[in-house]
């Protein structure tokens, strides 16, 4: 009797019908309810507004959450649960909701390769969703290994999904003020700081009776809470604005230029480096130019940064360095070839470098500079992270940073492949300790932070030593599928690690993956870096990129 009818009944009709309606009006009991003053005007306004649209299903009533459940539809945030069916009094579970707020975020689902909770598999419908979520840190377990997807989502549950998907500064527990709601003691500690902030910005409020945080959230709450956000003063705007274009890098390493132009067109990267150039045995230019590559990535609006190599042979960079004429003659060869090309920039990649070589190389990047400004074009140089050893003593980094475009800091490897200690290629309180290093010596907005997309499996032998491989992430996919080994996410590490056995001995990976990588570039966020690169374009699933658009998305988002 309360439903709605299609627009085709006659004028008479629906006047009655909406009398009879209003009698039965219900009162706001969700925790999306607005005040009851100011909800009434509302309602009679919306539901007129409905009825002469008509309605996506049969089983919603014209009351407080009708305008929001035809809104979300229209725009493909909710959908219905069968054929003109809403259900709009069940509740909704933690899977969905999840999945709510990823679409309302505008986030790709997932189809991450390590599965984070033993519950959510990948044949759900609801896994890639859930993948999402976790990546983005808007949601947990409910304990390491379960998510429990179809439990209904709590009040108080759904205030820290919501604080923390809408970036909302919240105050310590300690810090909210009694007298909030009449059952704020039931509000457990970790949601109280959600509630207070939701509460104040009125996008969840309670009612006459309180929070009622333990209470489930009914699909059409849900709605009037998504309507509500997108409605919010200035957020709909934010959601749709395109994010701000930060330095994406991709390194071509052992790929066909059709592979690598593949390889770029489903990625984030906006900046390919290709290896190009390298320093040779003679002291001159090794050229390796392919300008169809140039031309494709330019036809692309991709920048193309070619990588300049010196093979890791000392004795041929010491050569070039040492020698004033030599030096000048491979810069000005560069320059040439730059400038001759149309190519954007370069990127200097010395490996092995000696140690006494630190003033000629600072020398040699000052100089290249220089020539390069007249192109112009731009100068890239590559260092490891400071940690006091002779590996980067040639490196002065303020002096690099000071007479360079860009400094990009290779995040790895914090275990390599000789190391006798078995470990993570890139963990980050490493990670974070090497930006925190070179930030006392070059500006954050001069800093590119190069992420790997590799790994190590590393092998017990029977003598007690560890020896290591190195694997790319596709491979160390098919390798715990295969082995079905067990996998733990490890927070403070900001990766999964995994163990399993074979012929008897024990091997170990610190997983690299979408979850990990997007630690890491919410780590460059945090800094303010210029940007991000990878090694090596190819080693990657192709969930990574899902997982890199949704951060970096998400991380241009202020809805302060």
């Amino acid at each position: 009797m309360n439903r709605t009818k299609p627009l085709h009944h006659t004028t008479v009709y629906l006047l009655i019908v909406g009398m009879i309606a209003s009698l039965f009006q219900q009162p706001m009991t969700a925790a999306a309810a607005a005040p009851a003053a100011s909800t009434a005007t509302t309602t009679k306004t919306a539901t007129a507004a409905v009825t002469k649209a008509g309605l996506p299903y049969d089983d919603i009533r014209s009351n407080y959450a009708t305008e929001a459940i035809v809104n979300m539809t229209k725009l493909n945030f909710i959908t219905g649960t069968g054929e003109r069916r809403f259900e709009p009094d069940k509740a909704i579970t933690r899977a969905e909701f999840v999945t709510l707020i990823d679409r309302l975020l505008g986030m790709e689902p997932v189809s991450g390769a390590i599965p984070a909770f033993a519950d959510v598999l990948p044949a759900a419908w609801f896994y890639n969703w859930v993948e999402t979520a976790i990546q983005l840190n808007l949601v947990q377990g409910t304990s390491p290994a379960l998510f429990e997807p179809q439990r209904p989502v709590s009040r108080e549950e759904a205030a820290v999904i919501l604080a923390r998907a809408w970036k909302q500064p919240l105050i310590p527990s300690s810090s909210v003020q009694d007298g909030l709601y009449s059952d704020q003691k039931q509000i457990d500690t970790w949601a109280l700081p959600s509630v207070e902030r939701l509460s104040r910005i009125r996008l969840m409020t309670g009612d006459q009776d309180g929070f009622r945080p333990l209470d489930s959230i009914t699909r059409q709450e849900a709605a009037v809470l998504m309507n509500r956000a997108w409605t919010h003063a200035g957020w709909k705007d934010k959601l749709l604005a395109s994010p701000s274009a930060a330095i994406q890098l991709g390194w071509q390493y052992g790929q066909t230029t059709k592979q690598f132009e593949q390889q770029v067109s489903q990625s984030v990267v906006n900046t390919v480096s290709p290896r190009w150039f390298f320093l040779g045995s003679s002291g001159g230019l090794e050229d390796q130019t392919d300008l169809s590559l140039l031309t494709w990535a330019h036809k692309q609006n991709k920048k193309v940064w070619a990588m300049v190599g010196n093979h890791a042979s000392q004795e041929t960079t010491h050569a070039m360095l040492s020698d004033s004429n030599q030096q000048r003659s491979f810069i000005q060869q560069l320059a040439n070839r730059v400038r001759s090309s149309g190519i954007d920039g370069l990127n200097i990649d010395f490996e092995n470098m000696m140690p006494e070589d630190r003033n000629a190389f600072t020398s040699f990047i000052t100089a290249l500079h220089q020539a390069l400004n007249t192109v112009p074009a731009v100068l890239t140089v590559n260092v490891s992270p400071d940690f006091g050893t002779d590996w980067t003593d040639v490196f002065d980094y303020a002096a690099l940073s000071a007479n360079a475009d860009y400094i990009v800091l290779m995040g790895y490897d914090e275990h390599w492949g000789g190391d006798p200690v078995p470990g993570s290629v890139s963990s980050l309180p490493w990670l974070r300790l090497g930006i925190d290093q070179i930030l006392k010596k070059a500006p954050a907005s001069k800093v590119i932070l190069a992420m790997p997309l590799y790994t190590r499996d590393w092998t017990l032998g029977a003598n007690g030593a560890y020896t290591s491989q190195g694997i790319d992430l596709l491979g160390q996919n098919r390798i715990v599928q295969a082995k079905k080994s067990v996998t733990k996410w490890d927070d403070t590490l900001g990766q999964y690690t995994s163990e399993y056995v074979d012929q008897l001995l024990l091997h170990r990976i610190w997983l690299e993956d979408g979850r990990s990588l997007t630690r890491k570039a919410n780590l460059a966020n945090a800094y303010s870096l210029a940007g991000c690169a990878y090694w090596y374009m190819g080693g990657e699933s192709s969930d990574v990129w899902s997982s890199l658009r949704n951060a970096n998305k998400f991380n241009h988002y202020d809805f302060s």
